[in-house]
This record gives C-alpha cells, sequence and structure tokens, in this order.
C-alpha cells in the first residue's frame, strides 16, 4: 500500500518543486520506490528529476484516458515519474460530467500499489488538478517561503482543504507547513514563523521543525541533472531538506545513503 503525499501551494515561487524533486529523489535513494506526478504545467519537476523533455506521453493522456498509465511512466534514477507540459493548463478535464475528482485516482489505480510512496507536485493554483491531488492523497506538505506576502491566500488553501476533507478525501492529513527561504536572524522570518504557526493551528497541523535556508546548490543542481543530495550534500539547504526527510520520516535512514554517496 503506498503512501501518496501531494505538496501544495496557491502562491508560486515558495519552493514547491523542489521540494518535490527532494522529496522523490531523497525517498528513491533511501531505496524506497517512488512514482513522482507532476501536475503542474510548467513541466518542471520532471526536468529536477532528469527527465528528458522528448516524452511521448505526458500526466494529460493518462488523465484523459487516452493512454494506460503503464506507458506513459518514464523510469529516472530517482524512481518512476509521470511528466507534464504547457498542454496541462487547458486540459479540458472540466468538462467531465461525473467523478471528475477522482480523475487521477481512478487513472493510476492500475500500478498505485507497485509504490511505497507516490509524490505529486501540483500547480500554483487551487483548481481541478489540486483537488485531484488532494483526494487520492494521504498527506499534505505545505511549503511556504518566509515573507509576508506568502500569507495571502491561504486563507482559501484552508477552505479548500477543508472542502475536499467533506466531500472527497475524509483521511486527507495535512502534515506540516514547510518554511522555505528561512533565515532565523531576520524578524521576518520569526513573524512569518509564528503566523505560519497560528495558521497551521487552524488546520489542526503544525509548522515543521526543520526550516529550510537560501542555498544557490538548489538552483544548479537541475542544471546538472542531479538531485541535490549528490550535487552538494554540504550545502546548508541541502542538509536541512535532508533533516526534513529525516523530520516526516524517519524509517528511511537517508542520512547514511548521502554520506555513502
Amino acid at each position: 500500500m503506498s503512501i501518496t503525499i501531494t505538496v501544495s501551494n496557491q502562491k508560486g515561487g515558495v519552493g514547491k518543486t523542489t521540494t518535490s524533486a527532494a522529496l522523490a529523489s531523497g525517498i528513491s535513494l533511501s531505496g524506497k520506490k517512488v512514482l513522482g506526478i507532476d501536475l503542474d504545467p510548467q513541466g518542471n519537476l520532471g526536468f529536477c528529476l532528469g527527465a528528458g523533455m522528448d516524452s511521448r506521453y505526458t500526466v494529460l493522456d493518462v488523465l484523459k484516458g487516452s493512454v494506460p498509465v503503464q506507458d506513459a511512466l518514464i523510469q529516472t534514477d530517482y524512481g518512476d515519474l509521470l511528466v507534464s507540459d504547457i498542454t496541462l493548463s487547458s486540459s479540458g478535464l472540466e468538462s467531465i460530467p461525473a467523478n471528475r475528482e477522482f480523475i487521477l485516482r481512478d487513472a493510476i489505480r492500475p500500478v498505485a500499489d507497485r509504490y511505497d510512496y507516490i509524490v505529486i507536485d501540483t500547480p500554483p493554483a487551487l483548481n481541478l488538478l489540486t483537488v485531484n491531488a488532494y483526494s487520492v492523497s494521504d498527506f499534505l506538505i505545505i511549503p511556504m517561503a518566509s515573507d509576508i506576502l506568502s500569507l495571502v491566500g491561504l486563507a482559501q488553501l484552508k477552505e479548500t482543504i477543508e472542502s475536499v476533507r467533506d466531500s472527497f478525501n475524509p483521511g486527507l492529513n495535512v502534515l506540516g507547513i514547510l518554511l522555505t527561504r528561512f533565515n532565523a536572524r531576520t524578524l521576518l522570518s520569526r513573524d512569518v514563523l509564528e503566523m505560519a504557526q497560528q495558521l497551521a493551528n487552524q488546520i489542526h497541523s503544525k509548522v515543521f521543525e526543520t526550516k529550510i535556508r537560501t542555498g544557490v546548490a538548489i538552483a544548479e543542481a537541475p542544471a546538472h541533472g542531479e538531485s541535490i543530495f549528490s550535487y552538494n550534500p554540504r550545502s546548508s539547504a541541502v542538509k536541512d531538506y535532508l533533516a526534513f526527510l529525516t523530520e516526516i520520516a524517519p524509517e528511511i535512514h537517508l542520512k547514511e545513503v548521502i554520506h555513502n554517496a
């Protein structure tokens, strides 16, 4: 039985795809079987995980039922992947008359049990794709940059989570809010932390103990076709993501894997 984790925030630029890629690559490096699903039309998760740009099929083909999910899977060094591209932004899925919120669940059902973890990257919007991700997920992680603007719109995110719980997935658990671009020495970061804790209480969750600092290695690694863990394990931000993975899944024992890489 796989564990499905969705990474989501309606605001862009908060480290959503970086966090999704860190989860997928880190869990895969620990020896677990991982499926990454990119529901963001920008298609950056595939790039971060080393998928080529010439994929024959995308996740949209699977969602529309044009091809079986088995035919669309791409093998990478960090598990299997369903990639996306800009065509997902005008998917037409809204025109499906019934069970629109469960299109993803039904599409991946034939392969879901092959994996220990499924990691879903979502678009910076609260749309049907996001609702589909929430409806199939066990856990939700909300990355949030350490600035005031990142707090804007989180009330709407709270409403969406509650709506999905009420209507489609009562078992959806918000694992926590992950603060990114965090600098403990600044008053701004400390203020954002306090406000994030208040929001977390409202959705019966928490702010993760681990905070992600800024690090250039995070941006450089995809360009070199590597995960952040193999590219520069000494980076402060990479160390933070390692600690984050240990916090949410201590059984993964990733630290030994990275040390020996």
